[in-house]
C-alpha cells in the first residue's frame, strides 16, 4: 500500500470518528435536555403532591370536627355516645362522665408511654 492510500484510509477513518463523536454529542445533549425536563416535571409533581397532602390533612381536620359536632348533637338530643351505654336514652338533666370524656378528647391521639 502506498503512502497516499494510507493517508486516504486514515482520513476516511477520521471522518468516521468525527461523525461518531458528533452523533454521541447530539445523544448526550438530548439526554441532558430530557433530564432537565424530567427534573422540572418531578419538582412540579412534588409540589402538587405536597398541596394534595396538606389538603387531605385539612380535610381530615374538617371531618374530625364534623364528627365531633355529630356526636355532640346526639348527646345533646338525649342519647349516650359512650361505649358503655351507646344509643340508650339518657336523662338530659344529668351528664354522663363517659360521654363527656369522649367529647372532651375526640380526635386527640393519646400518647402511649
Amino acid at each position: 500500500m502506498d503512502s497516499y492510500s494510507k493517508l486516504q484510509q486514515l482520513h476516511d477513518s477520521m471522518v468516521k470518528m468525527t461523525k461518531t463523536i458528533e452523533s454521541l454529542e447530539n445523544d448526550i445533549l438530548d439526554t441532558l435536555k430530557e433530564n432537565t425536563e424530567l427534573k422540572v416535571e418531578n419538582q412540579l409533581l412534588r409540589e402538587k403532591m405536597d398541596k394534595m397532602t396538606s389538603a387531605n390533612t385539612h380535610n381530615s381536620a374538617i371531618k374530625t370536627q364534623s364528627g365531633l359536632e355529630s356526636l355532640r348533637q346526639i348527646y345533646n338530643s338525649g342519647y349516650h355516645i359512650c361505649n358503655m351505654y351507646y344509643g340508650s336514652h339518657r336523662d338530659p338533666s344529668s351528664d354522663c362522665m363517659f360521654c363527656l370524656d369522649i367529647l372532651d378528647n375526640f380526635g386527640e391521639k393519646k400518647k402511649v408511654h
